[in-house]
């Protein structure tokens, strides 16, 4: 064989593409840290990932621990949105008792790879926070803003 010949057994390049298959809702539980309290349902998850995705090309998004605590800092409002399958748990510790000093609701999803992928990111995402979208009429996810703000507002404690 010379130098200009491929080898017959070279493999495929691997792709980042949605052909690969997802784990499901049911399969992430397992890896979910037992702090991820309030955990969102399957059709909640689903909404979070679309709310993420729509805040993402409206740019109403922080994304990762440094971002969002910077974010929560300054004074932003909004909903907060963290992945339940964080490792060290250490990372993510403090984000609830952050957000709750400063009224801000948030929710638990299960997988940080899917939420990396909603933010439109290649890296997986320990958390995110939509900004306030009360007030701008070109964010076409009000709706489910309003409604994922809601719940996430009823599991917080009083």
């Amino acid at each position: 064989m010379s130098d200009t010949e491929e080898p017959a057994t070279k493999k495929p390049k691997k792709s980042l593409d949605s052909s690969k298959p997802t784990k499901t809702y049911e399969e992430r539980l397992p890896a979910v840290n037992v702090i991820s309290q309030p955990l969102a349902s399957k059709k909640s998850t689903k909404r979070a990932h679309k709310l993420v995705k729509k805040a993402t090309s409206a740019k109403k998004l922080r994304r990762g621990v440094k971002e969002v605590v910077k974010a929560v800092r300054k004074n932003s409002k909004g909903l907060a949105i963290i992945a339940g399958d964080i490792y060290p748990i250490d990372v993510i510790s403090h984000l609830p008792v952050l957000l709750e000093e400063n009224g801000i609701p948030y929710i638990f999803v299960p997988s940080k790879q899917d939420l990396g992928a909603a933010a439109s990111t290649k890296r997986p995402t320990s958390c995110v926070l939509v900004t306030d979208a009360a007030d701008d009429k070109k964010f076409d996810g009000q709706d489910l803003y309003k409604e994922l703000f809601e719940e996430a507002q009823g599991y917080v404690p009083s």
